[in-house]
């Protein structure tokens, strides 16, 4: 029987989750229910644990009318 083939392990990029331009420096927050070491992931208009789930919500700007008056 052949052999299946393996899908190639996909590495962290653990270099895009820090700037070194001028300082250390995180790009994301840390989750707060499993602490340091766990970063959150960025969406459109949320952060969430990719670990224990946890998702917080991006805060909205004040509310603007769709139909303005010129």
């Amino acid at each position: 029987m052949a052999k299946a083939k393996k899908n190639p392990k996909k590495h962290n990029k653990i270099h895009k989750a820090y700037d070194l331009s001028g300082g250390f420096k995180r790009k994301n927050k840390f989750c707060p229910k499993c602490g340091a070491g766990v970063f959150m992931a960025q969406h459109k208009n949320r952060a969430t644990c990719g670990k224990c789930g946890y998702s917080e919500m991006a805060n909205k700007g004040p509310a603007e009318s769709k139909d303005k008056k010129k």
